[in-house]
């Protein structure tokens, strides 16, 4: 029905010299006072879900449903994100260093994505603490600022660029990076693969390396699943991007959480 009024041009259609994208996912395991909090979450949200559902339905408590599911998402990447005097690490954190000590020592340049500003700010203190140069951009940066970075990393400057995924998603030449690493999905795989573009576009000649984090046992397995799903059905229907792939179905909420 819609064939008539897409035009569908895929990047290896016309970009043939560009250089593969290699994509890997990367599990890490929540560590023991994590894993207790994010069970113990998941016990409260679903309990709260499932009476929610029951007697109100899904469309009055959708914004609290998804407030809870955040609140999961955010444990896996740290629970500093919302709790106050949390002195412990996160599996993903520790993971996440250790990928980007490795890639450096290998020569690699890197651009790290996370929609938490305040996960970047968290990586951010731990690079300083190891006088890891690199450079930074979130929704705040203008856009005088967002071109000289991206001019100084393509020309050589500092290996690492920690990025906000919705404020650099779009629009930022990056192809001084050849890795891309997602800490954190997003709902909408559309909106990863912008992220990835950063990297992976016309004037790159290295192959890109995309890496997604995710923590093993929790719902970024299940949002996974679900992203996958949904690349499945663009390719069948229509071009990347469309809006309302990023909507959650009770159905699909109800997935998640295992409810």
């Amino acid at each position: 029905m819609v064939r008539p009024f897409i035009l569908r041009r895929l990047k290896q259609d016309v970009l043939k010299e560009l250089p593969e994208k290699i994509e890997t996912v990367h599990q890490s395991e929540l560590m023991k006072k994590q894993k207790e909090l994010y069970v113990g979450y998941l016990k409260k949200i679903q309990e709260e879900a499932k009476e929610s559902l029951q007697t109100e339905g899904f469309q009055k408590n959708r914004i609290k449903i998804l407030a809870g599911i955040t609140r999961l998402r955010q444990l896996c990447c740290h629970p500093a994100l919302f709790l106050e005097n949390y002195e412990d690490t996160s599996g993903k954190m520790e993971q996440l260093m250790e990928i980007i000590e490795n890639a450096l020592e290998n020569k690699r340049r890197i651009l790290v994505f996370s929609q938490f500003t305040s996960m970047l700010q968290i990586i951010r203190e731990e690079l300083n603490r190891k006088n890891t140069g690199y450079f930074y951009l979130d929704g705040q940066t203008p856009s005088k600022d967002r071109v000289e970075m991206a001019e100084r990393f393509n020309h050589g400057e500092n290996d690492l660029f920690l990025i906000s995924l919705k404020a650099g998603g779009t629009g930022l030449n990056l192809t001084g990076a050849d890795t891309v690493i997602l800490y954190d999905l997003w709902w909408n795989p559309a909106v990863e693969e912008q992220a990835a573009g950063r990297a992976h576009r016309m004037g790159q000649k290295n192959s890109v390396q995309v890496m997604r984090l995710i923590a093993r046992g929790t719902i970024e397995e299940k949002i996974y699943e679900m992203q996958e799903k949904k690349k499945e059905l663009i390719k069948q229907v229509i071009q990347p991007g469309e809006t309302m792939l990023s909507s959650l179905s009770e159905a699909e909420i109800r997935e998640i959480l295992g409810i």
